[in-house]
């Protein structure tokens, strides 16, 4: 089966990290965010994935290298943004006839994805979407469905709290009810396209699960995708907690609590701690330095006696000697300013 993965976002919430790094290629623990859903959609027995980007798109050349075709990734190059839908659309001709799936980038989930085909199979849909049930959705909207499981519409935002279905971002998806839309136009699917099917009478049918699953979407969602990996709370995955990479360096005296990865290079000082953070790729927590909540970018310094909560350092950033960071967005090479 082939797939369509969605890597073209700029991830604005997770600024300041991807100024420099595109979001499906931060770090999950052990791996990029790309690497967890690659892994996924080959367990479950896709062989090929189509991809494209306009944002930061040479990064993505030395990471399908160390794939080594596992899955074969063709890599098309998007002259501009495509939007969820346009991105899709614009490759239908190197998909087939046959149903594939389409998925974004940026979610961490243990969905059974062969479950979700033979579904679309059994009931001859157009598309199938994947739904979680969440108690707030004023952040993603509602998905309405009948006693049949048949989508009949897509609620915007909510303006208050309320419990219901989301999109899940996984679809499959038959080519041919995508074929009338133009190509290399942005496309918006979710609110151009489904509904538009929905409009013309086409079965589109909700899969409702009791997977794990997260929008990796802001700070806080990164780091509590964190968390649940290192408590063992999405099946297939297994690590130790706290995951402290092999060549970085702690500090005997340091403490480094459970909800924490420290990556490749990084090192932290004597007498730190470090709590429910993530500390990237030669990321430097110095002497002293408490750090809770909080992500500290690659080799960005958080300095002697400073204290990060609820924060982010940008690539290179600096948080200086005992200053006090909370809820602070550090860019890419520069030094916060003391408080």
């Amino acid at each position: 089966m082939k797939a369509v993965v969605l890597v073209g976002g700029e991830g604005t919430r997770m600024r300041p990290l991807t100024e420099t790094v595109p979001k499906p290629l931060l770090p999950l623990v052990d791996r990029p965010i790309l690497d967890h859903v690659l892994d996924h959609l080959l367990a479950h027995g896709v062989g090929d994935v189509v991809m494209s980007s306009p944002y930061l798109e040479a990064t993505f050349e030395p990471f399908i290298e160390a794939r080594k075709g596992r899955p074969r990734i063709e890599w098309v190059t998007e002259r501009r943004p495509l939007g969820t839908g346009g991105a899709i659309v614009s490759v239908l001709d190197r998909l087939g006839s046959d149903p594939f799936l389409a998925l974004n980038g940026d979610i961490l989930t243990d969905l059974d994805l062969g479950a979700l085909v033979e579904r679309h199979r059994e009931r001859d849909a157009s598309v199938t979407i994947a739904m979680h049930r969440v108690e707030d959705a004023r952040a993603f909207g509602l998905v309405e469905t009948d006693r049949g499981g048949r989508i009949t519409a897509f609620r915007e935002k909510p303006a208050d709290r309320i419990a219901g279905e989301i999109n899940a971002g996984t679809y499959v998806v038959e080519p041919a009810a995508l074929a009338a839309w133009p190509r290399d136009t942005y496309v918006w699917i979710e609110g151009e396209v489904f509904p538009r099917l929905i409009a013309d009478g086409a079965l589109l049918f909700g899969f409702p699960s009791d997977a794990y699953w997260l929008d990796l979407g802001t700070p806080q969602q990164y780091l509590r995708a964190h968390a649940d990996l290192l408590e063992g709370r999405v099946r297939g995955r297994s690590y130790a907690a706290p995951c402290i990479e092999a060549s970085a360096r702690v500090d005997a005296t340091a403490t480094v609590e459970r909800s924490v990865a420290i990556g490749p290079g990084a090192s932290v000082g004597a007498g730190a701690h470090v709590e429910g953070s993530v500390v990237l790729a030669g990321g430097d927590v110095g002497a002293g330095a408490d750090v809770r909540s909080s992500i500290v970018g690659p080799r960005a310094v958080v300095e002697e006696g400073a204290t990060l909560f609820d924060s982010v350092l940008g690539e290179g950033a600096r948080a200086p000697a005992g200053a006090r960071l909370e809820g602070a967005r550090v860019p890419a090479g520069a030094a916060a300013q003391p408080s």
